[in-house]
């Protein structure tokens, strides 16, 4: 009899063993989706083919100093979307320069300090890498060349034709994203699986 009840109590110290393992994992996963990491998902076209419109990536802002290259989330905080204006949605958009750095665009090169950027991520690369097509003139573009304020960076979509970014002057500052509007940089897409990876 003795033994039967040693029996019972060992199973339910283990069946609270896992219950306090399980709690900590949930636990540990809501702190890190709360403070650390972030699920977003894509809202427009703009950074095709890099990332489509629907996918969804994780980010983060830990510890995050902007860089160049990086691919950023921005909160919505000025007319910033071609396909929707009015939307709340973050958008999406690829770090060009940072604070400092001076950018100029000639005959549809990008330049940063001088120097032309190879962009191989551009949405049809051979096609459009000296297209001047791809530079859309805006109502109000941003005049050239530009240097970085501080506590800003200069950011394009990878699809040229099809994004609302620093080009334009009525995006952020004057065509420069204050780095408080970043929620984050983009770590990991997770959707859809077939591309699971780090968008690059």
């Amino acid at each position: 009899m003795e033994k039967v009840e040693n029996q019972k109590a060992n199973n339910i110290r283990e069946i609270f063993d896992w219950l306090e393992v399980l709690i900590s994992s949930v636990l540990i996963v809501v702190v890190l989706f709360t403070f650390v990491f972030r699920v977003v998902q894509i809202d427009g076209e703009s950074m095709t083919d890099t990332l489509q419109n629907n996918d969804r990536v994780i980010i983060s802002n830990l510890f995050y100093t902007p860089k160049q290259g990086d691919i950023v989330v921005i909160s919505r905080n000025t007319f910033n979307s071609t396909d929707n204006p009015t939307s709340q949605s973050p958008i999406i958009k690829r770090v060009i320069a940072v604070a400092g750095q001076t950018v100029d665009i000639q005959h549809g090169c990008v330049y940063v300090d001088g120097r032309a950027l190879d962009e191989p991520y551009i949405r049809d690369y051979e096609q459009n890498h000296y297209s001047t097509y791809q530079y859309t003139t805006y109502e109000n573009p941003t005049k050239f060349p530009l240097t970085v304020k501080e506590n800003c960076v200069f950011v394009l979509g990878d699809n040229r034709q099809n994004s609302l970014d620093s080009r334009s002057a009525n995006t952020g500052e004057n065509g420069q994203i204050n780095t408080k509007y970043i929620l984050g940089k983009a770590v990991l897409r997770i959707y859809p699986l077939n591309k699971f990876g780090v968008p690059e």
